[in-house]
């Protein structure tokens, strides 16, 4: 079983895993290479990968383009760690991480699932939360209040009306008014001995 993987996340066979399960592999366009990629970027034989230990080291050997990690061109051997993104040229990009068992992971998964369900105290009851506080209101007026303002535009239209009314017929009434009443009201409008 393979400890670490390469995974190609662009380039011609994107999503492609490749388990590294030799201690010594290379990459390259040639179809000899253990990573095989078919790509005008890619060097017949572009860099190795040699298992030091529990770490793979990567070289580059030599390619027209160049290998990358992380975006910093390789001039040595580098230790890979989980994350590391390996780029070749310019187009292809792959990924060093930690390659793990799908089946003993959920085989654990069930049997520790199990384990702490059985172990566990039955769950206690939900609290009951508290109501919300009523709304504080800034500026506002509560819906309960709004018909009281509605019904104090109505009396003032009222007697704006009755006041308007008023004034016309005042209005009116001095119009129509004798000139005698003039005369005694306001006698310097009118030019001397036309009152009588």
């Amino acid at each position: 079983m393979a400890q670490y993987q390469l995974v190609m996340r662009s380039g011609p066979n994107a999503g492609k895993i490749y388990p590294l399960e030799q201690a010594e592999l290379t990459i390259g366009r040639d179809t000899t290479n253990a990573i095989a990629i078919n790509d005008a970027e890619v060097s017949r034989r572009h860099a190795k990968l040699t298992l030091r230990g529990t770490e793979y080291i990567i070289e580059d050997l030599g390619s027209t383009n160049g290998t990358f990690i992380s975006g910093q061109r390789l001039s040595g051997p580098y230790t890979l760690r989980p994350g590391d993104l390996i780029s070749l040229g310019e187009n292809i990009v792959l990924m060093f991480e930690a390659a793990s068992d799908p089946n003993a992971t959920m085989i654990a998964s069930r049997k520790a699932a199990k384990a702490a369900v059985a172990a566990a105290p039955p769950p206690a009851p939900a609290p009951v939360a508290a109501p919300p506080p009523a709304p504080a209101y800034s500026g506002q007026v509560p819906a309960a209040a709004a018909p009281a303002k509605s019904s104090n535009k109505t009396i003032l239209l009222i007697i704006g009306g009755i006041v308007l009314l008023c004034l016309c017929a005042f209005s009116v009434y001095l119009y129509f008014a004798p000139e005698s009443f003039w005369c005694a009201t306001v006698p310097f409008l009118f030019p001397a001995g036309a009152c009588p």
